[in-house]
């Protein structure tokens, strides 16, 4: 299969291939969910800092869960930098929550409306524990608002399981070993968390289907925008695999790479299981050796393990019995099994400087390696079918890497392990941390249950706007073109675009061009387009109704409306001589066009060809006259002349 082919379906099924969807975005509200602070108020500047630790909590079942106790291994000191317009004792745990946020709940009753749900009868908060530090508290407190809805897509409906109303996190600043840092500024803004079924069949209908609940959602106006208020997760797995996370993806044409990846990379997994399994090894019966080989290097050339003997710290190793070449095995493109340990051990040991493990399959080149190899392998009697991994650092730090080691050749053992993944530029990803399963969720004993009425939904009812798909059909019906309907669809400009085509009878996609696709335009090129009024814009498309300037003036008429805000579209027509040339005058400048001394010149050589010859010349015509002259008549009547 090609590898940009991502809506290959018997590709993608031969794997079993499916995706969910998991989309997080803010809703436009003054003020934060459970607080009375400034939503939407980011600030780099900040007046105090609060150190914590955090500790996992038992679920109700009396269980911990797996991503708690993981994060519980990291031993980080987290650091969150406080602005005091921004962050109230809320966000710092020291003050229970106040009534939540009510202006955000009747948005999150909206969307979900528009996705088809079912609204719940009472809204019940819960908390979701988050030890990586990301919120203070150690939770997240959510609640579920929809239930059961859909969203149409090409020939069926995708699931939409359940929509979330809850607290947004805090923004990451820097995380270097046992230490994160965070800013508190967009701590508890509300956010709406749209998931979906696993009905993806293949990577591209995964970013066909995150654009498209994207587009339904902006198009309530009822958001935020810009970088940071919007991020979509995406999960997958294939047959014989398992649930996997990929968070917080950049950008949607990220998805379909991201997702390939994976499927591939789960394949790869399950065949290391195969090959562990042919050689009879499984968790029972693994054998590993740990050894403290501090002593044997210390006469090391490598700069990272001589970095950690100089700082007084150790250096391990384990040794891991019947697994030569395993460790080799490649994962993703570019990235082996060894690589993915090493992802582990970055992450849980906080073992961050790169390298941070040599394995005996594959030792790394420097001045003095082999000496080393031999040292290791003798001293941890490292046999043919034995593979050792070699890690350096502070004693609790070594200590925990060499586990991982024997934690994540276990979880090969038995195939895919549940993880949350990071997504990287090139379309891989790495490790983050262990998957998130139910004991991580129990109820809010500081927030009472809220009532939704049916009262309530029925007044967000009346006022539903029109889903995009639906306006798309009704402007397709109109004749607009396809990818012009689907940018008016969801533009602030539509009601203006449909007066427009309504009052005048326009060609409606001349119109729906004009509002979405030029205005764009104007805007990438640095043209303040949102100064043209609506009354500016009816007026110019009164006067071409009324035939009194060509269609390919419309772009400049804009463009001096957005330069002189208030001028009058008949004056700018005017004064810059867009009137539509009478067929006199045109015929005049055909003939003078006719007569250049250009032509004269290059008659002979380049013009020897009709088409040439009509390209010239209206050309040359169009350089003086572009704006008030029909291209199809300047066609025709220069078609006489040179016949």
């Amino acid at each position: 299969m090609n590898k940009t082919d991502y809506n290959n379906l018997a590709f993608y099924s031969a794997l079993g291939f499916k995706s969910g969807i998991e989309i997080h975005q803010q809703i436009l509200t003054q003020k934060k969910l459970f607080c009375h602070c400034p939503a939407g108020r980011y600030s780099k500047v900040y007046d105090a800092e609060i150190l914590r630790h955090m500790r996992p909590t038992l679920s109700e079942l009396g269980e911990y869960d797996g991503c708690a106790l993981m994060e519980f291994k990291t031993k980080k000191d987290v650091v969150y930098q406080l602005n005091r317009e921004t962050v109230c004792t809320y966000e710092m745990d020291d003050t229970p929550p106040f009534t939540v946020n009510q202006e955000g709940l009747d948005i999150a009753i909206e969307i979900a409306l528009l996705l088809n749900c079912s609204i719940v009868d009472e809204m019940h908060i819960s908390r979701k524990q988050y030890l990586d530090g990301s919120i203070p508290t150690g939770f997240q407190r959510t609640a579920v608002v929809g239930i059961n809805g859909w969203l149409p897509f090409q020939d069926r409906k995708i699931t939409i399981s359940h929509i979330c109303y809850e607290e947004d996190a805090c923004r990451q600043v820097s995380n270097i070993g046992h230490r994160v840092t965070f800013r508190t500024d967009r701590l508890g803004m509300p956010l709406i968390e749209v998931i979906t079924g696993a009905d993806m069949r293949t990577p591209e209908e995964a970013r066909l289907v995150v654009n498209e609940i994207g587009r339904l959602i902006r198009a309530t106006k009822k958001v935020r925008r810009g970088l940071g208020s919007v991020r979509q997760d995406v999960n997958s797995s294939v047959t014989g695999g398992s649930r996997v996370e990929i968070k917080g993806v950049p950008q949607t044409c990220m998805i379909p790479a991201l997702l390939h990846n994976e499927a591939l990379r789960q394949a790869n997994l399950l065949k290391i299981k195969s090959i562990l399994a042919k050689r009879g090894i499984n968790e029972k019966n693994l054998n590993v050796v740990k050894q403290d080989l501090t002593a044997e290097l210390s006469g090391t050339k490598s700069v990272a393990m001589l970095g950690a003997i100089y700082r007084k710290n150790v250096i391990g190793a384990i040794k891991l019995t019947g697994l030569a070449g395993i460790l080799n095995h490649p994962t993703q493109l570019g990235v082996t099994f060894g690589d993915e340990i090493s992802e582990r051990v970055r992450i849980i040991a906080c073992l961050d400087e790169l390298p941070n493990m040599f394995q005996t399959d594959k030792y790394s080149f420097y001045d003095g390696a082999v000496a080393d190899l031999e040292v290791i392998k003798k001293t941890l009697i490292v046999g043919k079918d034995d593979v050792a991994v070699v890690t350096w650092g502070s004693p609790a730090d070594v200590k925990t890497a060499l586990e991982e080691v024997r934690l994540r050749v276990v979880d090969a053992i038995n195939g895919v392990p549940n993880e949350t993944r990071r997504s990287l530029k090139n379309g891989v990803t790495d490790f983050e941390r262990i998957l998130p399963g139910a004991n991580r969720m129990y109820p809010d004993t500081d927030s009472p249950p809220t009532t939704i009425t049916q009262a309530r939904v029925n007044k967000i009812k009346e006022h539903l706007p029109e889903a995009p798909w639906a306006k798309e059909q009704r402007y397709a019906k109109m004749g607009m073109a396809y990818t012009v309907a689907r940018d008016l669809a969801i533009s602030d400009k539509a009601p203006l675009a449909e007066k427009i085509i309504a009052d005048y009878k326009m060609n409606p996609t001349l119109v729906g061009a004009v509002m979405t696709q030029q205005l764009t335009g104007l805007k990438h090129k640095g043209v303040p387009a949102d100064k043209i009024t609506d009354e500016s814009v009816k007026e110019l498309f009164e006067l071409y109704s009324k035939g009194l300037f060509q269609k390919e003036a419309i772009i400049r008429i804009m463009n001096y409306l957005a330069q002189t805000p208030g001028v009058k579209v008949k004056d700018i027509i005017k004064t810059n001589h867009l009137e539509v040339l009478p067929e006199t005058q045109l015929d005049k400048a055909i003939s003078e066009a006719m007569k250049s001394g250009t032509f004269k010149a290059y008659r002979k050589e380049a013009f020897k060809l009709k088409e040439k010859m009509l390209a010239y010349y209206s050309g040359v015509v169009m350089k003086t006259y572009r704006g008030r002259i029909n291209g199809a008549a300047l066609q025709q009547a220069l078609a006489k002349k040179i016949k």
